[in-house]
C-alpha cells in the first residue's frame, strides 16, 4: 500500500513538474480539433473548443504576466500576447489567436523545465555534509549527536571512511585525507596532529580525534555552498537586456494600438469599424510569435544536435555565451587529466628480477585501498604479473606498508619510512628527477636496502592536448586552475600545452580568480568534474561539466560533456557561432516582415487575413531556418 502511495505522489510531482508543458500540448490538440469542427459548420462547438484552448494553453502565462506587471509595475511580452489572441477572437479570427497562445505557452514551458532542472545542486551539496558526528568528552564513551548542536572546541571522533563534518585541526592520530572534495587535489594528503582538516573531506585509514575550530555555519564546505547560491542568483547581461526590451516592446506595441484606435477616426477621416479593425490587425500582426519562434527553434535544433554529438546544453543562452567566450580556465584533476594516478617508471635493484620484484610489490599493495597501492596493483595485472593474496600486512598510517612474506620483512612506502639517505641516493638520485617532474614516488626495501622505485602520475588525456590546440585556433586563451602543487601543475600544463596555469587552488581561490578574468575578458569559461569546481562553474559566463564529474559540478554546469572528451568543447563553440548567426538572421527577418506588415496595415494596403499569413508565414520561415541547426 505504502508502495502504491509513493508511486502516485511521484506521479502527481511529476505532472506538477511538466504542468505547463502538458497544458500546451492539450491546448494544441484541442485547436486541431476546433478547426475540424469548423472546417465542418460547427460553428458554436468550434468557438467554445477555442475558447477552451485558450484558457488551458494560455492561464499559465496569462497568470505570470498579470503578477509580473503587479509586482513589478512594467508591462511584459505575455500581457500582449493574451491582448493580441482576444483582438484576434474580437474580429472572429479564432484559429489564428489560438495558435499565438498555443506557440507561446509552448516555449514558456520548455523555459520553466530548463530552468528546473539548473536549481539542483545545493541539494546534491547537502547530501555530502554529515548530519551526525561522534562527540568526545572525558573519558566516557563517544556519543553521536547532531553536527548542528556542536560548538567550537569540541572534541571528535572520526573513524576511518568517515566523512569530517566540521572544520578543525587534529587533535590525536595520524591519518590520509582524501580532501579532492575541497581541493581537487587527486592524492589523499597524510595529516598528523595540529594539522587542519575540512568539513566534507575524507578519512581513509587512522582514527583521528579532531577538535572543532569553526562553527558548521562557517566551514569551507558551508561556503562552497553560499558561493554556488550566490553565484547562480546574479542575472547575466542577457538576461537583463531581455527584460529591459520586453518591457520595451510591450509598451511601444500597446501604445501603437491605443493611438491606432482613435487618431485614424479623427485625423483622416476614417470611420469607427475600419480603425478598430485596423488596430485589432495591429496588434495581432505586431506580436512577437516571430521573434520568439526566430531564437526558440534553432536553439531546441542546437541542443538536439550537441546531444548526438556528447554535448548536454542546459539552455539556450549557455550557447550564446560560448559564442563568445574569450577565455576558458580548465581544472586539472579528471578534466585535463584522468583523474587517477598511474605508474610511469619502475626501477629495480640490479642485482633482483624485475618481474619477481614487481610481484612482490603488488602482493604488498593489493592489501591496501590506497589509490596509489591500487595503480601498482593495475600495473603489475597489466602486464600478466601474478601476485599472492592474503599477504599479513601492518598499516602504518601516514608513512606505508609494513609486510612478512616468507620470513622475510619489507617496507613499502615513503623515504622517511625506507631510510631517507639511501632512497634519495637510489639509482642516482632518480627520486628527484621524478619529483621535479611532477610524479609521486614510493620505495620498496628489504633486508637488504631500496629494491625498487616506483614513479606515478596522474596522466593527461590524449583528447585534452587536442582540444587545446583547437580552442587556441578559435581565438580562446586557456588556462589551468588545480588544487595540485606547482611542480605538477607546471609537468600538467606543459604537456597539456594550456597558456598559463594557477596551482593549490582552493574552491574561493578559483572563484576569486573567475572574477578577475571576468573582468578582463568579460565572457568566461570554466571547466571541471569536482565539488570543488562547483562554486567556479557558478560564477563563469559559462559553466562547463565533466560527465563523470560529481553530481554537484554536473547539476551547477551550464554545460555537460556527457563523454568525458574535452575536444567537444570546441565542436559546441562552432555549433555556438552557427546558431548565433542563424538567429541574427531570423531576427533581422522577423524584424523587417513585422515592420512591412505595420506599415502596410497604415496604408490600409493588407487586411487580417493577408496580415495573418505573412505574420505565422515569417514564423514558419524562421523556424525551418533554425532546423537547419539540426546537421551538424
Amino acid at each position: 500500500m505504502k508502495h502504491s502511495n509513493r508511486e502516485n505522489d511521484y506521479l502527481i510531482e511529476k505532472i506538477k513538474e511538466h504542468g505547463e508543458l502538458i497544458a500546451a500540448i492539450a491546448s494544441g490538440l484541442i485547436i486541431l480539433l476546433a478547426w475540424r469542427m469548423e472546417s465542418t459548420g460547427l460553428s458554436t462547438a468550434s468557438v467554445i473548443a477555442y475558447l477552451t484552448a485558450f484558457v488551458i494553453g494560455g492561464y499559465a502565462k496569462a497568470k505570470e504576466g498579470i503578477l509580473d506587471t503587479l509586482q513589478n509595475r512594467n508591462l511584459n511580452v505575455e500581457l500582449l500576447m493574451i491582448l493580441a489572441a482576444i483582438g484576434s477572437s474580437i474580429i472572429g479570427y479564432w484559429t489564428e489567436g489560438a495558435i499565438l497562445i498555443f506557440i507561446f505557452a509552448l516555449s514558456g514551458a520548455l523555459e520553466t523545465y530548463a530552468m528546473n532542472k539548473s536549481h539542483r545542486e545545493i541539494t546534491s551539496l547537502m547530501k555530502l555534509q554529515p548530519e551526525e558526528a561522534w562527540l568526545v568528552r572525558g573519558g566516557f564513551e563517544p556519543i553521536k549527536v547532531a553536527v548542528s548542536s556542536l560548538e567550537v572546541g569540541d572534541h571528535l571522533l572520526i573513524k576511518p571512511g568517515e566523512r569530517i563534518p566540521v572544520d578543525g585541526h587534529i587533535f590525536k592520530g595520524i591519518s590520509s585525507i582524501d580532501e579532492s572534495t575541497i581541493s581537487g587535489e587527486s592524492l589523499p594528503i597524510t595529516k598528523e596532529i595540529g594539522e587542519e582538516v575540512y568539513a566534507g573531506t575524507v578519512n581513509l585509514n587512522g582514527t583521528l580525534t579532531v577538535k572543532m575550530t569553526k562553527p558548521s555555519s562557517e566551514s569551507l564546505f558551508q561556503k562552497i555552498i553560499t558561493l554556488v547560491q550566490s553565484a547562480q542568483s546574479e542575472k547575466s547581461p542577457s538576461q537583463q537586456f531581455i527584460e529591459r526590451f520586453e518591457g520595451t516592446y510591450v509598451k511601444f506595441v500597446l501604445l501603437a494600438v491605443i493611438l491606432m484606435l482613435f487618431l485614424p477616426y479623427f485625423l483622416l477621416g476614417w470611420d469607427f469599424t475600419t480603425t478598430f479593425y485596423r488596430a485589432m490587425v495591429l496588434l495581432v500582426v505586431a506580436s512577437p510569435c516571430a521573434l520568439v519562434a526566430s531564437i526558440m527553434p534553432a536553439t531546441l535544433a542546437a541542443i538536439s544536435n550537441g546531444a548526438k554529438n556528447g554535448i548536454l546544453f542546459k539552455g539556450g543562452v549557455h550557447l550564446e555565451h560560448l559564442s563568445v567566450l574569450k577565455l576558458l580556465a580548465v581544472d586539472k584533476t579528471g578534466t585535463l587529466t584522468f583523474g587517477t594516478p598511474v605508474v610511469t617508471d619502475v626501477i629495480v635493484r640490479g642485482s633482483l628480477n624485475e618481474r619477481e620484484t614487481i610481484a612482490t610489490l603488488a602482493s604488498i599493495e593489493s592489501q591496501s585501498n590506497h589509490p596509489l597501492a591500487q595503480a601498482i596493483t593495475k600495473y603489475a595485472k597489466e602486464r600478466n604479473i601474478h601476485h599472492t593474496q592474503g599477504i599479513e600486512i601492518e598499516d602504518v598510517p601516514g608513512w606505508g606498508l609494513k609486510a612478512n612474506i616468507l620470513g622475510s620483512t619489507y617496507l613499502v612506502g615513503k623515504p622517511d619510512f625506507v631510510g631517507k639517505d639511501e632512497a634519495q641516493q637510489y639509482a642516482d638520485h632518480a627520486a628527484e628527477r621524478f619529483t621535479e617532474e611532477g610524479k609521486t614516488v614510493i620505495f620498496l626495501r628489504d633486508q637488504e636496502g631500496i629494491a625498487a622505485l616506483v614513479a606515478l602520475k596522474d596522466t593527461v588525456r590524449d583528447e585534452a592536448k587536442q582540444a587545446v590546440k583547437l580552442l587556441k585556433e578559435q581565438g580562446i586563451s586557456v588556462t589551468m586552475l588545480t588544487g595540485d602543487n606547482k611542480k605538477t601543475a607546471k609537468t600538467i600544463a606543459a604537456e597539456a600545452g594550456v597558456d598559463e596555469y594557477i596551482a593549490e587552488c582552493l574552491p574561493e581561490t578559483k572563484v576569486n580568480y573567475v572574477k578577475d578574468y571576468l573582468a578582463k575578458y568579460k565572457n568566461v569559461g570554466m571547466v571541471g568534474d569536482g565539488i570543488n569546481d562547483a562554486p567556479a562553474l557558478a560564477t563563469a559566463t559559462v559553466g562547463i561539466a565533466m560527465g563523470g564529474g560529481t553530481d554537484v559540478a554536473l547539476e551547477t554546469a551550464d554545460v555537460v560533456l556527457m563523454k568525458n572528451n574535452l575536444s567537444k568543447i570546441a565542436y559546441a563553440v562552432s555549433l555556438s557561432k552557427k546558431m548565433q548567426k542563424i538567429v541574427k538572421q531570423n531576427i533581422i527577418f522577423s524584424i523587417v516582415v513585422i515592420a512591412l506588415l505595420i506599415i502596410s496595415n497604415f496604408l490600409q494596403i493588407v487586411d487580417l487575413p493577408f496580415g495573418v499569413i505573412g505574420h505565422e508565414g515569417s514564423t514558419i520561415l524562421v523556424i525551418l531556418n533554425g532546423l537547419r541547426m539540426l546537421k551538424s
